[in-house]
């Protein structure tokens, strides 16, 4: 009797990690995102350079980013040797259909859309289960803020009706700090649009930076059981 068994036809997430690690061309720099998604694209991105002897070098997000990078065999450079940035592919918790993002669950967003702001492309990879109709529809919208400057952020948050706190460690015992070494805020807004959030949390004091990504993506890949579909500006 054959024990012979097909192999399992790829996943949503591994279905865009192929799509975009398609768009990577000899002699690129790409950015690496961080999370489950990113991994996957890292993966790809590994074999794609080992299988067609492809030249490019990558820059990560995180420090979990650029160790999986270099255990898969890919050339890592810092951000503060970066001339430029060809493109830029990562994860995000939700996204609209006009292609707003948040993003922040993990601990490295300033990294993050440092990255994604400058890349010439930022391409995003999602499941169609992080689609929402708005930001904030699913998650708190996380703001990093300077230590010293947390409860002074929060107070101002809560005269404009917003409700949150701060984002406490796994054990739940002491503060989480990101991976800049702020604190971070996760906040509700129910009364004002995401433009609004956006503009107000840009320029606020206090704050180093926020979750949502506003205008800047070129293209989100969606995965789901019937597929990939594009957005794209």
């Amino acid at each position: 009797m054959s024990t012979h068994t097909e192999a399992s036809p790829p996943s949503p997430k591994q279905q865009v990690a192929i799509k975009a690690a398609e768009i990577v061309d000899n002699g690129m720099i790409v950015g690496l995102g961080t999370g489950s998604t990113a991994n996957l694209f890292i993966d790809e991105l590994a074999r794609r350079q080992h299988e067609q002897q492809l030249e490019i070098q990558v820059v990560a997000s995180s420090v979990i980013s650029r160790v999986k990078a270099q255990q898969a065999g890919l050339q890592v450079i810092s951000i503060e040797h970066l001339s430029h940035l060809d493109m830029y592919v990562d994860g995000a918790d939700e996204v609209t259909t006009d292609m707003q993002l948040l993003k922040g669950r993990g601990q490295d967003l300033v990294c993050e859309k440092l990255l994604a702001s400058h890349a010439t492309a930022f391409y995003v990879l999602v499941d169609d289960s992080k689609m929402v109709s708005r930001i904030g529809e699913k998650n708190a919208i996380p703001i990093e803020v300077m230590p010293s400057a947390a409860q002074l952020v929060l107070n101002r948050l809560a005269k404009l009706q917003a409700k949150g706190s701060l984002r406490l460690n796994a054990a739940g015992d002491n503060v989480a700090y990101s991976a800049a070494g702020n604190l971070i805020l996760d906040m509700q807004f129910t009364d004002l649009e995401t433009a609004q959030i956006n503009a107000l949390l840009t320029v606020m004091p206090g704050v180093v930076e926020h979750g949502i990504f506003a205008d800047i993506v070129k293209a989100v890949f969606i995965g789901s059981s019937d597929g990939v579909k594009l957005l794209q500006r």
